[in-house]
């Protein structure tokens, strides 16, 4: 699997990029106007908005919304004034060091039964779990809402690098997100760098969908494929969905760095956001908070 061993080569070691400091010509907000986001910080999260998520909030606040860590328990009530709770990327303990099986669940059962909750009752929930051991560590909260995430990668065989998806050939699917509230927020591509694949419910409407090129990589060691390694072909499954819930709503993706901007490898290439490869990333964020947001 020469081309799962390149994307590792490549998007190892990777920083914020600190120098993302978007304006956008017509933010839905008037500065911190907007409602309440509240990025999770406190499951020893990859990414964390002071951290590599830093693009993330910094684009979302450039948008309006005021958008704050949250490093507490989901034990305890999600404050009211959140409006929608990002998880990226949660780990648990045992393998914030240690990226290979077991991958226990960041959460424990009376968290992600308070989470449901909460999304029942108005909330809205955008998680995003990344290849192993992230998809390990939200698979028992995305099996509450009726996704099955894998703990694997989801790998292109045809060519090495970010997966590109494409209206033109329905694996980026149309949709009131993709589609955007006018022609100027219509998606026609979006790239993601490595990440899981994922099962949604029927009701459930896609977003990025694999097709027959993509396998999933899944064995006992994150970035290590030998002979133990388990191969499945993932033609039809699932980078991102989305779906009311109740009186919430839901966003759940398998890659992280696409929405974010970060520096990658001993060369500092751009990853997420500003990859020349992705022009379009930032605007189906915009597009997907605005969703969660109405």
């Amino acid at each position: 699997m020469l081309v799962t061993i390149a994307l590792q080569s490549q998007f190892s070691q990777q920083v914020a990029d600190s120098s993302f400091n978007p304006v956008l010509s017509s933010p839905e907000y008037q500065p911190g106007k907007g409602p309440v986001i509240l990025i999770d910080e406190g499951h020893n999260n990859f990414h964390t908005s002071t951290g590599r998520y830093m693009p993330f909030a910094r684009l979302l606040r450039a948008d309006g919304y005021i958008v704050k860590g949250y490093g507490e328990s989901f034990s305890k009530d999600i404050p009211e004034e959140a409006e929608i709770l990002v998880i990226a990327n949660a780990l648990n303990e045992l393998n914030v060091q240690k990226w290979y099986l077991p991958t226990p669940s960041a959460f424990t059962p009376e968290e992600i039964e308070n989470i449901r909750k909460w999304v029942t009752g108005g909330g809205s929930l955008f998680l995003i779990a990344d290849h192993m051991p992230m998809g390990g560590a939200a698979k028992d909260l995305a099996k509450a809402f009726g996704f099955r995430f894998t703990n694997g990668f989801a790998a292109d065989t045809s060519q090495p690098g970010p997966a590109t998806f494409l209206r033109k050939d329905n694996t980026l699917v149309a949709s009131e997100i993709t589609d955007g509230r006018n022609e100027k927020e219509k998606v026609s591509q979006v790239v993601t760098f490595t990440g899981q694949a994922f099962t949604a419910p029927e009701d459930a409407t896609p977003i990025l969908m694999f097709d027959k090129r993509y396998l999933l990589l899944e064995s006992d060691t994150a970035w290590v494929f030998d002979k133990t390694t388990k191969y499945t072909n993932i033609d039809g499954w699932l980078q991102g969905a989305f779906m009311k819930y109740g009186k919430g709503k839901l966003v759940f993706f398998g890659e992280a760095a696409m929405f974010t901007s970060q520096l990658a490898g001993p060369n500092r290439t751009q990853v997420g956001m500003t990859s020349p490869y992705a022009p379009e990333n930032q605007r189906l964020l915009l597009n997907i908070i605005h969703w969660l947001d109405k």
